[in-house]
């Protein structure tokens, strides 16, 4: 079994002093929770490739965050010479082209990564973009909350002028659009102004769970049309109906729903994956009951195989679809 998780906030957490390379159970709680995912976790769960982001929050209000792009930008480069540290020490592997996908999970060696960039306000101008490609970068979600780049989850609005420019760079070097954060109207902007890959690295139903944070039918038919994969979210708030949410945890059964929607929507299984982002400020307690830490992400594959899904769209699901999705879009 190759598993595939497209949403992992590594070198957030390290950064902030979480030491990601000691499984979860070693880490030390924290305000963010209890961790969940350490590097030998996703070796002991087959977890055979992650997107791995570099994530700056924006400053909300009293929470900590930046409040300009120099800000952002060296927040960013913090991570990101923290990923780089990992490949230096054999930790870790950045895939940068579509030749270096593994077909297999050989579990011996690094953790095979993909770079993404969750909220691109360390981008100050389209010329760094080249730069930060030649880094490795190969996938951009514009917004988290509103950027200056684009409306974002809970805060409305289109795309920017600066966002505009951004798209067309990021379309010239063949970099993956994550629109898991977009707003609505920027997101349908975005698909109006790029043909460039679409993704949703972490993403559900909003027909389920109806906030601006999941996708429409409408816009992951369209997602699906575009050749795109949608990445589950274990955050138990994405997952559970809003009757239920407060009165119970979340469980495999959440995911399984969500995941038959989007199938159900596609008309086969070919376009929906796991993207649990299950350390991006939250914790054990926040996402579904059965999955204690990364290592757990093969019970995944035994939910979806108890609520009647083939032993090929099990596989496809977990893991098979992504690495399809990275063959035929990472730059060649």
């Amino acid at each position: 079994m190759f598993i595939v998780d497209a949403h992992l906030d590594l070198a957030y957490n390290a950064v902030r002093g979480r030491d990601v390379s000691r499984p979860a159970i070693e880490q030390t709680p924290d305000a963010e929770g209890v961790p969940t995912v350490g590097l030998p976790d996703l070796k002991a769960g087959h977890v055979g490739l992650i997107c791995a982001t570099i994530f700056c929050m924006p400053a909300l209000g009293n929470q900590p965050g930046y409040t300009t792009g120099d800000q952002a930008a060296a927040m960013a480069k913090e991570q990101y010479s923290w990923y780089s540290m990992q490949a230096r020490e054999g930790k870790m592997r950045f895939l940068l082209r579509r030749s270096e996908v593994p077909m297999c999970d050989g579990n011996g060696g690094p953790q095979d990564a993909i770079l993404l960039l969750e909220g691109a306000d360390p981008i100050r101008t389209p010329e760094e973009l080249t730069t930060w490609f030649s880094a490795g970068l190969r996938i951009i979600g514009l917004a988290w909350k509103r950027t200056r780049l684009a409306g974002g989850t809970g805060a409305p609005g289109p795309l920017t002028l600066e966002g505009i420019a951004l798209v067309h760079a990021i379309d010239r070097l063949g970099i993956i659009h994550d629109v898991s954060h977009l707003a609505e109207e920027s997101f349908w902007q975005l698909l109006d102004i790029s043909q460039g890959p679409i993704i949703a690295s972490h993403s559900n139903c909003r027909s389920i769970v109806p906030t601006d944070r999941q996708l429409s039918d409408e816009m992951a038919r369209e997602i699906f049309a575009r050749g795109g994969v949608i990445g589950i979210n274990f955050f138990d708030k994405f997952l559970i109906p809003p009757a239920d949410q407060g009165r119970r945890r979340a469980r495999l059964t959440d995911v399984v729903r969500h995941v038959k929607h989007f199938c159900d929507l596609a008309g086969d299984a070919s376009h929906v994956g796991l993207g649990t982002d299950m350390d991006g400020g939250l914790g054990r307690e926040q996402i579904p009951l059965e999955i204690g830490t990364s290592a757990d992400l093969r019970r995944v594959a035994d939910a979806l195989s108890g609520a009647g899904f083939s032993d090929h769209d099990v596989r496809a699901i977990v893991g098979k679809n992504w690495l399809r999705y990275f063959r035929d879009n990472l730059p060649a």
